[in-house]
């Protein structure tokens, strides 16, 4: 049996192997290698060595696209997490409506980044038209505009995992240490928020992830107005390679440093929270 398996379990791993192959592994060392050239097409490409990550660091937009998005992901983080678990936190309670609720507030996950983009486009332009401003205005307007826009469209995917969470608390635990007096509040920081560590670990990844690549929503909203100050880093790397001319190797470039930077964030929380985690 063990043979035969052995013989024929190519035939399912295979097809997943090469597909992996094709659409991840070639195209990812693919594009490592465009980084190092200069090109219009693929097939033109020319060897120019580090020249495309020396014009990063002269390149203003792109630093300024950096820090942009890094406070973009610290603040959508912690908000849409905050929010999230708190309001996970009160639909595990027996209140009347919770599962209407629940499908209320995941709801908004459902729509797509540039149908979202453009109806908070219509609704803020019509907040801020009552003085005389537009979300493209300032950076900052753009800046918290699509705080909002990520919260609100979040929150509900989030609610939906802390739950889960939540719910796999054992009740025996909970009502051992009310038994012991133990208040609502110390309940939930020293057994509640410990025991949810998994899941505040998963939803701590996606949104600082999902903060960092966001796209479709930027362009949708701001579109990079005024002046490419609200770009946030893959709008900027899109409008770098196929916006300005002769840049396209420099775009690369910068998508080759957005994954690294991406990454060593991704690794560096996922691995505090795991700590967190065990100590826990």
């Amino acid at each position: 049996m063990r043979k035969t398996t052995s013989k024929w379990g190519w035939l399912f791993t295979g097809p997943t192997v090469l597909a992996f192959l094709i659409g991840f592994v070639v195209p990812f060392v693919f594009g490592i290698y465009l980084s190092f050239t200069r090109f219009h097409v693929v097939t033109s490409a020319k060897w120019v060595g580090f020249s495309n990550y020396a014009k990063i660091l002269e390149d203003d937009y792109f630093l300024h696209s950096l820090w942009y998005t890094t406070a973009f992901a610290v603040i959508t983080t912690i908000a849409i997490n905050v929010i999230a678990f708190a309001i996970a936190y009160l639909l595990t309670k027996a209140i009347k409506g919770r599962d209407l609720f629940r499908s209320v507030f995941f709801m908004p996950n459902l729509i797509g980044g540039i149908v979202l983009g453009y109806v908070w486009l219509l609704l803020l332009n019509g907040v801020l038209a009552w003085w005389q401003r537009s979300i493209t205005y300032s950076e900052t307007y753009g800046f918290w505009g699509m705080v909002m826009l990520l919260s609100w469209q979040q929150i509900g995917y989030m609610m939906v995992i802390y739950i889960a969470g939540l719910q796999s608390i054992p009740e025996d635990v909970i009502e051992a240490a009310r038994v012991d007096g133990a208040s609502n509040a110390k309940i939930l920081w020293r057994i509640t928020i410990p025991l949810v560590m998994p899941a505040i670990t998963v939803c701590t990844f996606l949104t600082l992830t999902n903060g960092f690549k966001m796209f479709d929503q930027n362009l949708a909203l701001t579109n990079g107005a005024p002046n490419r100050l609200s770009e946030l880093l893959a709008l900027n790397i899109y409008n770098t390679a196929y916006g300005r001319t002769n840049f396209e190797g420099v775009g690369q470039a910068e998508a080759v440093v957005f994954m690294i930077i991406v990454s060593a964030i991704a690794f560096v929380q996922n691995r505090y929270t795991r700590l967190r985690e065990t100590v826990a």
